[in-house]
C-alpha cells in the first residue's frame, strides 16, 4: 500500500469530497421538504391526495435507486426531449427516493402525537394548517430526529450511485486515481476513509439522541 498515492492525488480526492458533500446537502434539504409534504398529505383527510401520496411511496420505495437515477438521466430526457444535467438528475433521483423514506419517518412521528392535540386545537379555533404547523410538528421533532438523521446517513452513502450517470464524486475521483496510478487498494481505502469522515459524526449524533430519548 503506497500512501504517497493519496497525497499526490489529494486534489482529486478533495474535489470528490466537495462534490459529495454538495450533493448530499442539497438532497437532504429537498428530500426533507418532499418527505414532510408527503407525510402531511398522507395524514390529511383528503382521500384522493392520500392515495396519490401512497402511490408515490409504493413506486419509489419499491424500485432501486440505481434504476430511478438511470431513468431520470437517460429515459426522461429521451421521452421529454429536454436534457438534464448530471447533478440535476442525481439530485432529483435522491430527492424522490429518499423523500419516500423520510415521509414515512415524518408520518410515524405525526401519528405518535395524541389525537387529543388536534381536538384541543380545534376547540381553540385553530385551523388544520395552524394546528399542523404550530402544534403537531413541534411535538414530532424529538420523535423523528434520530431516525431522520439515520436516513440522512443512508442518503450520503447513496450519493455514490451517482457515479453511474457520470457525476464526479468521491467514487469517480477514486476511479480516476486508479486509472492514473493503478493502485485500487489504496485509492478505495482513501475513498472509504473520506466517507467515514462525513458519516461518523452523524452516527455519533444518532446514538446520543437515541440514548437521550431512552433516558428521557
Amino acid at each position: 500500500m503506497d500512501w504517497s498515492v493519496i497525497w499526490s492525488n489529494r486534489a482529486l480526492y478533495v474535489d470528490g469530497l466537495w462534490s459529495t458533500v454538495l450533493l448530499s446537502l442539497a438532497a437532504i434539504a429537498t428530500a426533507t421538504l418532499v418527505g414532510l409534504l408527503v407525510a402531511a398529505v398522507r395524514t390529511s383527510r383528503i382521500p384522493v391526495l392520500a392515495q396519490l401520496a401512497r402511490g408515490y411511496l409504493e413506486v419509489f420505495r419499491g424500485t432501486p435507486l440505481l434504476i430511478q437515477m438511470l431513468f431520470i438521466y437517460f429515459g426522461a430526457a429521451y421521452l421529454s426531449g429536454f436534457a438534464i444535467s448530471v447533478f440535476g438528475a442525481a439530485l432529483l433521483a435522491l430527492t424522490l427516493y429518499q423523500g419516500a423514506y423520510i415521509a414515512e419517518v415524518f408520518r410515524a412521528g405525526i401519528e405518535a402525537v395524541p389525537r387529543g392535540q388536534w381536538e384541543a386545537s380545534r376547540v381553540l379555533g385553530l385551523s388544520r394548517v395552524q394546528t399542523f404547523g404550530g402544534v403537531i410538528l413541534p411535538q414530532t421533532r424529538a420523535i423523528v430526529l434520530p431516525p431522520l438523521v439515520g436516513q440522512y446517513l443512508s442518503l450520503i452513502k447513496d450519493t455514490s450511485i451517482a457515479v453511474v450517470i457520470g457525476y464526479v464524486e468521491l467514487v469517480r475521483q477514486g476511479q480516476a486515481v486508479i486509472d492514473r496510478v493503478g493502485d485500487p487498494t489504496t485509492s478505495y481505502l482513501a475513498v472509504a476513509a473520506l466517507y467515514f469522515v462525513i458519516c461518523y459524526p452523524l452516527s455519533v449524533l444518532v446514538r446520543r439522541m437515541e440514548r437521550k430519548a431512552v433516558t428521557a
